[in-house]
């Protein structure tokens, strides 16, 4: 599970919210790889991973001027299963900090749909 959600060049194959990622750097996938996805509204966006501890947690933080935060994901064991949880963080800035409530509902809706997409791709993945 953990593999999944570090590989964001991969990304785009399950969650809806990308059209496009591609990895940029090569090796082992760690804290510091670098990716990019192709977003509605922004384009390319290079990406890398921060906060990174392996089978527990990982930041995917956006290398923007308009926008800071990222994706974080935390696994939790639970035995027999693992638990998920995602958080998206958009905060503006500069002109973009107008457009801040228009943001959260941009970011709900992309933070369900990333959700929806992760839990569908591992258990698809879970029954190949």
């Amino acid at each position: 599970m953990f593999a999944v959600v570090i590989d964001a060049g991969d990304f785009a194959s399950w969650n809806p919210t990308i059209a496009s990622s591609r990895r940029l750097d090569t090796g082992e996938i760690t804290a510091g790889s670098t990716f990019e996805w192709k977003l509605r509204g922004f384009g390319w966006v290079k990406q890398h991973l921060d906060e990174f501890e392996v089978d527990r947690r990982v930041r995917i933080v956006p290398e923007m001027r308009s926008l800071g935060g990222g994706h974080r994901f935390i696994l939790t064991d639970l035995g027999d299963r693992t638990r998920v949880d995602h958080e998206l963080e958009m905060i503006p800035k500069g002109v973009f900090k107008l457009m801040g409530p228009m943001m959260t509902r941009t970011g709900r809706k992309n933070l369900d749909a990333t959700a929806s997409a992760l839990q569908q791709h591992l258990e698809g993945s879970a029954s190949d």
